[in-house]
């Protein structure tokens, strides 16, 4: 009879399987999200990020394995088989289930990660020199990145930016000038702490190109959530050509931006800021040469637009707490939009 017909799908109805199936799939869809983007492990794109990937599931698929095991044999003992057994059988599910099963699982994974240590943390004399290509400071809360001399390339000093040239090592000298902190790109490898008055070495070996992220891995502050930088990753001409472009000095400021230039040194920023070419040698804070061609300000914290830098010159304690650079909010709107405007020109 047409009411006791099942409803058709034009009356928006589930059936009890799409709905199960939903109930199953919906508590995955947020971990699965993880599993890809610029920040994820689950995407490697670097050797020692492809080695910790693929210990990852080595180890859960044995985990997996063990965890089956003791599952068939509780639901056995339980269900299947509720009467007593004898010694001798219960002897040798222990012997074979309960000991030499796991101890050769878990010895396996053992051998493999052993065996995988030197693509997580290959010999640093692997490098092209074997020596810190760039230095890698963490300070509250902004990265300082100082890149060495080497083979006809000058050095330089930016910050939370890095730029790496794919399918090449690039060695690090990790350190921090207040507190701990923890230099991570997850994408291209593991996590190595940066501790004030010691200097730990990383090498790390870009497999593809793009665009990447870095957080801070360790508590060190108010804005520790606000601590990041941009990895780019790129082809080794390109590269260069950045390299060069970061350490020349920046051209003639154009006749508008002369007055927003005389501002920055009028009111002490150079004091604290370096830009090359000019007068402005400060290393307090982050050096600002060509600031314009980076995607973020204040470590990841803003997207880089004129109206966000003059927002965080004004205040930069309302953008990221606890920050050490003072406030301008003294200062006329017009004189801080001058400012943000000369800035935004050093490409």
């Amino acid at each position: 009879m047409p009411g006791n017909a099942p409803p058709s799908a034009s009356t928006g109805r589930c059936r009890p399987p799409v709905l199960i199936t939903l109930a199953l799939v919906a508590p995955l869809a947020t971990p699965l999200s993880g599993c890809s983007g610029r920040q994820s492990a689950l995407d490697p794109a670097g050797t020692e990020a492809g080695a910790v990937h693929d210990l990852f599931f080595v180890m859960l698929i044995g985990g997996a394995v063990i965890w089956t095991l003791v599952m068939a044999l509780l639901l056995y003992a339980g269900r299947s088989r509720p009467e007593p057994v004898s010694a001798k059988t219960a002897n040798r599910l222990i012997l074979w289930g309960g000991v030499a099963f796991p101890v050769t699982v878990l010895f396996l994974l053992l051998a493999y990660a052993v065996w995988l240590m030197p693509q997580v943390r290959p010999w640093l004399g692997a490098g092209p020199t074997g020596e810190p290509q760039i230095e890698a400071t963490g300070e509250q809360f902004w990265w300082r990145l100082r890149y060495l001399e080497g083979p006809g390339q000058p050095g330089f000093e930016t910050a939370n930016e890095l730029r790496l040239p794919v399918g090449e090592r690039t060695i690090f000298a990790l350190e921090a000038a207040d507190v701990i902190h923890s230099f991570w790109i997850p994408t291209l490898g593991g996590k190595m702490d940066m501790i004030p008055g010691r200097t730990n070495i990383l090498s790390l070996e870009p497999t593809r190109t793009g665009t990447f992220r870095g957080p801070c891995a360790e508590f060190c502050g108010t804005s520790h959530a606000l601590m990041a930088f941009t990895v780019v990753v790129m082809e080794r001409a390109d590269y260069d050509s950045w390299r060069a472009a970061q350490a020349a000095g920046h051209p003639a400021v154009p006749q508008a931006l002369q007055a927003g230039r005389d501002l920055f040194f009028r009111h002490g920023c150079a004091a604290c800021h370096a830009i090359n070419g000019t007068a402005a040698i400060g290393r307090v804070g982050p050096d600002l040469t060509r600031i314009a061609s980076r995607g973020t300000l204040a470590a990841g914290t803003l997207s880089n637009t004129p109206d966000n830098l003059a927002r965080f010159i004004r205040d930069p304690g309302a953008v990221k707490p606890g920050v050490k650079m003072p406030a301008y909010t003294m200062l006329p709107a017009a004189e801080i939009d001058a400012i943000a405007a000369y800035l935004g020109d050093l490409r």
